[in-house]
């Protein structure tokens, strides 16, 4: 016999199976009454929202880049003799590919615009189309400053972006990344702008990068950065990757600075950029209450450069820029920015703060000053050589212009062309910076970048 305790239990599941048929019944007979946490197939009759329409209209637009470069050998003794390269056959050329990706901006005339550094130095260009096409591209020109290039492919039944003003874009905004990853082929990724403006991070000469969480990969610069509406909103061009992988902070070039470059660069293949004349910087709590300003945005003028045009403008040492030419200047690179979108002869109109009263000067942009100096004057590790700052189109540093084939430099093997990027470990941008960290009574520690190339001298 069951215990009493036993009886109460059986009970308990015979009810429980009771009440699991009894809603089997009900939901057989009467489920179309009944309401369900289901996913909708609709919301208020219509379909759900899908990102498939808008992208099956731009990514025809979004193209893959791959490039070759020929890589030269040096030679060495043993391959300038004959026998030797008989039985040792060493390649005097090396082939070298990278992938990438680019934007169709002009569908009429084939324009495509990447970064500078997916086709820097490339010997062959090709562009492979959304439909599987393979086509040869010419380089029109290129920014290495603002890692920017615009290459030409035919123009036959092409697909263009529209492009959107960038400056209306608002942290939160959901944007789309499209481009080729890895060389997997075209991918598309989503996330919301993170921040604007970020400037300072050493990425390129002239920084005013969208921030976003969009994933972007190795193989995504140069594709786009679209709205939800397909427009062309920014240029994918860097990760932040600390690990080697994406962390959800990738940053692309808005699309207004990129178009600025492209009239230039299809007009003269290089951006020319002049010279304003002023060094400035932020301002900090201490210099806004030491100046007695009102407002912590712009930066204060530390040193006008003789000749220059902000001198011939009247722009004195402890001026505060606020502006230029209509545009808010939030510190020292909103500054260089814009200055850095304005060729030798262009006017602009500089709104600033002097003592308490503001002020408008108008500055017609200058021809960059070049300054040589006999590297002897220096170190004597560089006697017989000849040094400038580096022009606007190349990496900041100190150039060697020329070098005695019988001096020291030559004999460790520095030749014309090569940069100065670095003195005893410290970055150093000019011939100013060089002197600074110079001391002609020790052996002076260089970093030389020649081309895609780096590597330590040591100078006696």
């Amino acid at each position: 016999m069951l215990s009493m305790s036993q009886k109460q239990i059986m009970e308990t599941l015979m009810k429980k199976k009771y009440l699991v048929i009894l809603n089997i019944f009900f939901l057989i007979f009467l489920g179309s009454s009944i309401s369900y946490a289901g996913l909708p197939v609709n919301v208020g009759g219509q379909a759900l929202p899908s990102l498939a329409p808008m992208l099956e209209r731009s990514m025809p637009a979004v193209v893959n880049i791959s490039t070759t470069k020929n890589i030269q050998h040096r030679d060495s003794p043993l391959l300038r003799d004959p026998f030797f390269r008989h039985f040792f056959k060493m390649p005097r050329q090396q082939q070298k590919n990278s992938l990438g990706s680019g934007v169709i901006i002009d569908k009429d005339k084939g324009y495509v615009l990447t970064n500078n550094h997916v086709i820097d130095k490339a010997d062959k260009i090709m562009v492979t189309l959304n439909d599987g096409r393979n086509l040869k591209a010419i380089l029109l020109g290129t920014d290495p400053e603002a890692d920017v290039a615009v290459i030409q492919i035919p123009a036959n039944n092409l697909t263009e972006l529209p492009i959107a003003d960038s400056n209306k874009l608002r942290v939160g905004d959901f944007v789309v990344a499209i481009g080729n990853p890895f060389g997997l082929g075209q991918t598309v990724t989503s996330g919301i702008v993170s921040a604007l403006g970020r400037t300072g991070l050493g990425i390129e000469g002239y920084e005013d990068f969208i921030q976003t969480d969009a994933s972007i990969n190795p193989g995504n610069s140069g594709g786009a950065l679209v709205n939800l509406r397909g427009e062309f909103i920014g240029m994918n061009t860097a990760i932040l990757a600390p690990s080697g992988g994406n962390v959800g902070i990738g940053f692309a070039i808005p699309s207004n600075m990129v178009m600025t470059l492209k009239k230039v660069l299809v007009k003269h293949g290089e951006v020319k950029r002049g010279l304003l004349g002023v060094t400035t910087q932020d301002l900090t709590p201490e210099l806004v209450e030491a100046f007695d300003l009102r407002s912590t945005r712009g930066a204060v003028v530390s040193k006008v450069q003789g000749g220059s045009a902000a001198e011939i403008a009247g722009i004195e040492p402890g001026d505060i820029i606020v502006s230029l030419n209509g545009k808010k200047a939030k510190g020292s690179h909103e500054i260089r920015n814009i200055v850095g979108l304005l060729q030798i002869g262009e006017q602009v109109e500089i709104d600033l703060v002097r003592g308490n009263v503001e002020k408008t000067v108008t500055a017609v942009i200058g021809q960059p000053q070049k300054v040589v100096l006999a590297g002897g004057k220096l170190h004597r590790g560089l006697k017989d050589t000849v040094l400038s700052a580096t022009e606007n189109n190349q990496l900041e540093g100190v150039l060697f212009v020329k070098i005695k084939q019988a001096s020291y430099a030559w004999r460790s093997g520095i030749r014309p062309g090569d940069v100065i990027v670095s003195a005893n470990r410290y970055r150093v941008r000019d011939l100013t910076q060089l002197k600074q960290v110079t001391d002609p009574r020790r052996a002076l520690l260089v970093n030389i970048q020649r081309g895609s190339e780096a590597f330590f001298l040591v100078l006696q």
